[in-house]
């Protein structure tokens, strides 16, 4: 047993979660546009248990100057039990990511997971909409998923730059889901806009749950909905971590919890938290 593994061992009496060290062995690792790449790796069943919104801590390998010091946090892009597929969508922007982007089909990947809270839909919710920008539509693809598996409709309404900038439109397509797509390049991604496009799903067909990502703006626009519609949600946050486990505090943040601030660790109390709880940083 590795000492990441006693770590997490060692709380499994409270119930909070499972996580292992293993070895992955990568499948695929190509382009899907300028910006991103999508990572696939064949992984073991046990690791496999995952929530949409979880995350893994995945050991980046070095190369030339860069050494990755620490693990890096990379949110579930897409889990397959019954092919044993494990994917992550990520953006090279540093050490951790350059060492990504050189693994080949074949090589080895150590990950650390699944680690955190994820989303949860609530089992008579019939319509719940997904609303993010750019790299935060990877957090929730697993989220198109799960509705599929609960016979619950999506609506997904993804922003971007451009319309070649845009993330996981096919995947909720195929998963069933509605598609909404809003860009800068084309003038419809502005929080007005965005803001008439929800007002439209939710005064129609209806709306009972909020999920999102990530972004400032869109929190506080879906907070303000939330409020006047009286629509629950959840986001997931984004924050530095370093153990992924809450022993190193860096990644606390401040709450509100009805009128008192309290302070928790978004690797571990989250990093899905509720909508109105989530303060804009």
């Amino acid at each position: 047993m590795t000492v990441l593994d006693a770590a997490v061992k060692a709380d499994e009496s409270v119930g909070r979660f499972t996580a292992f060290t293993r070895d992955t062995i990568v499948k695929s690792n190509e382009a899907v546009n300028g910006d991103y790449r999508l990572l696939v790796v064949s992984a073991p069943e046990e690791i496999l248990n995952c929530t949409p919104g979880q995350f893994f801590h995945l050991l980046c390998p070095s190369e030339g100057a860069d050494h990755p010091y620490l693990r890096r946090p990379m949110s579930i892009y897409g889990y397959d039990r019954a092919r044993g597929e494990l994917q992550f969508l990520y953006k090279v922007t540093g050490a951790g990511t350059r060492g990504l982007a050189t693994l080949t089909p074949g090589a080895q990947l150590n990950v650390f997971g699944p680690l955190g809270r994820g989303y949860s839909i609530a089992p008579d919710h019939s319509r719940i909409m997904l609303v993010a920008r750019g790299v935060g539509l990877a957090t929730l693809a697993p989220l198109a998923q799960q509705a599929r598996d609960q016979d619950c409709e999506l609506v997904a309404v993804c922003s971007a730059r451009s319309p070649d900038m845009l993330l996981s439109v096919d995947l909720f397509r195929d998963m069933g889901a509605k598609v909404i797509t809003l860009t800068d390049a084309e003038g419809t991604s502005g929080t007005q806009n965005l803001q008439h496009v929800i007002e439209a799903e939710v005064e129609g067909q209806g709306v009972d749950a909020f999920y999102t990502c990530g972004s400032n703006r869109i929190l506080r626009l879906l907070q303000t909905l939330s409020r006047r519609f009286d629509i629950p949600g959840q986001i997931a946050l984004e924050q530095q971590m370093a153990c992924g486990l809450g022993m190193c505090q860096c990644c606390v943040r401040s709450f509100d919890r009805g009128g008192r601030f309290v302070q928790e660790r978004v690797c571990r109390e989250g990093p899905v938290f509720d909508l109105q709880e989530a303060l804009s940083c």
